[in-house]
């Protein structure tokens, strides 16, 4: 898809975000969309650990947000969130993201992230108009953040853009080319690197496969959902439920399966029609079995 979509789907996309028509082409229409798909569409891994994943394609992208499908991950749902924007009228365009939780891989280079940037939104505090869009962090920010160094609140939470450094492509992209990002303390993610390193269909493609089938990914180790909404982030990590707002945290273990499952779809809005019985069972078991060995380690 090439940042275009069928009307229908656009539309059926919007409602599923509780939208009735589109918002104008503006920086409160670009946060009203942004709140808009954190809240209702789940960050999720879950076709990766039935070991189907979904396509990272924009066009399976939007179709798994319009027709209520789960859309997965950083690469598909930034896919979808794009091309939705650009479809509306809103300037995107792309970066190469690294995400990092330990501190000897903040200089990684794997592109494991994608990120968006609207331009030509200037507002008083950011003069230079561009945005950082993201709806594929999981535990990331309801709204997008100005391409402006310091730190910047929204909800109560506070995040910080740093100076960027690394390689950067020859031509500069449209807006800020590279940037740093750390996140707010004890969350599930330390920071990203976003520069203009390769982020093309191809090295997002072939990012995809390796994260959505090598055996040591990170994606492949227990199911993770998570979605922002009312500045409250509401997650299911393997057996732990967790709502953590920017003053505190509360997290409990989910001790059964109706527990577990009724948490990832009516708390996560988790949608799960195609998985079967058995699909089920096994995913049960996995947790069981991962959570029980994460216990007796001492929960590091």
């Amino acid at each position: 898809m090439d940042g275009t979509a069928p009307e229908e789907l656009l539309e059926r996309y919007l409602a599923r975000i509780g939208l009735d028509a589109p918002p104008a082409v503006g920086l409160a229409g670009l946060q009203e969309l942004h709140r808009a798909h954190v809240a209702r569409i789940p960050y999720d891994n879950l076709s990766t650990m039935l070991d189907r994943p979904d396509p990272a394609d924009p066009a399976s992208a939007v179709a798994r947000a319009a027709s209520g499908a789960r859309v997965g991950y950083c690469f598909q749902q930034n896919a979808a969130l794009e091309t939705l924007l650009t479809a509306l009228g809103f300037a995107v365009s792309r970066r190469h993201g690294h995400v990092w939780t330990r501190p000897e891989d903040e200089l990684g280079t794997r592109l494991n992230h994608l990120v968006l940037v609207v331009s030509g939104l200037p507002s008083t505090g950011n003069p230079g108009g561009h945005w950082w869009v993201d709806a594929g962090l999981g535990e990331g920010f309801a709204e997008p953040l100005p391409l402006v160094r310091g730190e910047h609140e929204v909800d109560g939470w506070t995040f910080r853009i740093g100076a960027g450094f690394g390689a950067q492509a020859a031509g500069r992209p449209t807006g800020p080319a590279a940037w740093t990002y750390h996140h707010f303390p004890d969350g599930g993610l330390r920071g990203v690197v976003v520069t203009s390193r390769d982020h093309s269909a191809d090295a997002v493609a072939e990012s995809h496969r390796w994260l959505t089938t090598a055996d040591e990914s990170p994606f492949r180790r227990f199911v993770v959902v998570q979605r922002i909404e009312r500045g409250v982030q509401r997650a299911v990590r393997n057996l732990v439920q967790q709502v953590t707002t920017p003053t505190g945290r509360e997290a409990r273990d989910l001790t059964s399966y109706d527990d577990w499952r009724g948490a990832l779809v009516d708390d996560l809005l988790l949608p799960v029609a195609d998985v079967t019985s058995e699909e089920w069972s096994g995913l049960w078991e996995h947790a069981l079995a991962s959570h029980r060995a994460w216990d007796e380690a001492g929960r590091p």
